[in-house]
């Protein structure tokens, strides 16, 4: 009963979050927010849940992207089944590149994964009749959706289309936060801290681990679906190893300690890519330095920040109390 109220308590401050974004951004910034923090909520399952660092997070989003993107071209598909079935696809593949993965610890599983992700971009950029090439799948179409009693959502509309991708991230937060604290996620919180004892007591790491590959790779099927309808485009970019990197940058910047560290994360990522690349073409630079910083000072992600100022308010708070409780015992004593 705890928990369950405490995930609604967790995915209210994701809905307050979601509802200010478009109001403090452009649309189409808080929906690319919205859309990279379920990639991003995707990778910290594995990198901060399971322990496992893949840099092959992109091609399940690439996958994903281009499965959608080629049905609702080709296709009179709803949006309910196009996502389905990009997220049918993203996690077809996890389950192959898992299963060979997965058996590796460390660098070597790290390798595998970039490998994989190698290996599907350059298939998706020879396979022109269906990606489109180095020149990307265009023309994707936004089915609109029919609410039964309510009306038909326009996704063309910028705001529609972010209310859509709001409340997608919203439920895979929502989803992740349950699945952290249940027994799946336990293991795999076991399993990241001492893999032998947790498989000494009967636990079977590879399949926990392995569903939960599975489980990020359907959740970046469907943020890379939804960057494909947001730009209607799936470009060759968006599936390449640098895309992975970006997902686990997001997660170290915002850090692991807490569910919403990905999510800040995924925030401070785009909008300061976006502020960077105004001031100066040399963009990369800046953010270099940005990241260089943050690795340095703050190991614990921006949410260390948010807990160091916690912690000076509550110093402060409690030097005022012990400083007012000489002055109040004083006049109790004189009375």
């Amino acid at each position: 009963m705890r928990r369950v109220t405490s995930t609604w308590l967790m995915s209210a401050v994701a809905v307050l979050a979601a509802v200010a974004a478009p109001l403090c951004m452009p649309v189409n910034i808080a929906t690319e927010i919205a859309i990279y923090g379920i990639f991003a909520l995707a990778t910290y399952l594995l990198v901060g849940v399971a322990g496992l660092y893949s840099f092959g997070q992109a091609a399940f989003f690439g996958v994903g992207g281009y499965v959608a993107g080629y049905v609702f071209i080709n296709t009179d598909v709803p949006l309910l089944a196009g996502l389905l079935l990009a997220a049918a696809g993203s996690a077809a593949a996890a389950l192959v590149v898992g299963m060979m993965s997965i058996k590796r610890t460390g660098i070597y599983f790290m390798m595998l994964t970039f490998a994989f992700n190698q290996m599907i971009y350059y298939l998706a950029y020879s396979w022109r009749s269906v990606t489109g090439g180095e020149d990307g799948l265009g023309g994707i179409r936004r089915p609109d959706i029919t609410i039964p009693g309510i009306g038909t959502l326009d996704l063309s509309q910028h705001l529609h289309f972010y209310v859509l991708a709001a409340v997608l991230f919203v439920a895979a937060f929502a989803a992740l936060y349950q699945l952290m604290h249940s027994p799946l996620g336990l293991i795999l919180n076991a399993a990241r801290q001492n893999p032998r004892r947790t498989a000494s007591l009967g636990y079977s790491v590879y399949r926990a681990q392995l569903l939960a590959f599975v489980i990020a790779g359907a959740a970046s099927g469907v943020a890379g679906a939804l960057f494909a309808m947001l730009y209607r485009i799936m470009p060759i970019d968006a599936i390449s190893w640098t895309n992975s990197g970006t997902a686990v940058f997001m997660v170290i910047i915002g850090g692991m300690s807490s569910v919403f560290g990905p999510v800040i994360g995924a925030a401070v990522f785009i909008w300061l890519q976006g502020f960077f690349s105004l001031i100066w073409a040399r963009w990369p630079l800046l953010f270099g330095v940005f990241i260089i910083l943050v690795v340095l000072f703050l190991k614990g992600g921006v949410m260390e920040l948010f807990e160091r100022l916690r912690r000076l308010f509550t110093a402060r708070a409690s030097a005022k109390t012990e400083a007012a409780a000489p002055t109040v015992a004083g006049k109790e004593g004189g009375a």
